[in-house]
């Protein structure tokens, strides 16, 4: 199983195009928001399913929720953009989210810093930004492949 992973895409349509030849190629698109819209034309850009969230800039949209949690190859996910969560400081609200509700996999974006880390067997995944990155990083985002063990590879554009 393969699983795109994107965020904070601010409708960068030259970048977001850029993406779609890798995304295409996956069973699962995760968007952590900003522009929810934008996960919308990566579904039909790319006919694979997009789950999404919308974020801090996302509030004119009265559609689409700001977590979500689900199953993907018997692993929880849990999605959120991470605005609520201060990942901007850390990321111990989303740990303990984690921890208290048996999540696998927590995707966020907000930072628009790509970050991979594992704390107590928990995946925390934040594929940067395709639009506007941080702290000296690339336009990134990034693809997980589940089969017996978890790999994850940054894409940068």
């Amino acid at each position: 199983m393969k699983i795109g992973i994107i965020s904070d895409t601010h409708g960068d349509m030259k970048s977001i195009e850029k993406a779609i030849p890798y995304l295409e190629k996956c069973n699962l698109i995760i968007h952590a928001g900003d522009y929810i819209d934008d996960a919308e034309y990566i579904h039909y850009a790319t006919d694979v399913e997009v789950k999404c969230v919308k974020g801090n800039c996302d509030s004119y949209n009265s559609d689409g929720n700001y977590e979500l949690t689900f199953s993907v190859e018997n692993r929880k996910f849990f999605l959120c953009h991470g605005h609520y969560h201060n990942v901007k400081i850390d990321v111990n609200s989303l740990y303990k989210f984690a921890k208290d509700n048996d999540i696998d996999v927590v995707v966020f974006g907000h930072t628009h810093v790509p970050t991979y880390k594992v704390i107590d067997n928990i995946i925390f995944i934040n594929p940067g930004s395709l639009s506007y990155p941080r702290e000296k990083s690339d336009k990134s985002f990034g693809i997980l492949t589940i089969e017996d063990k978890i790999f994850y590879e940054e894409i940068k554009i």
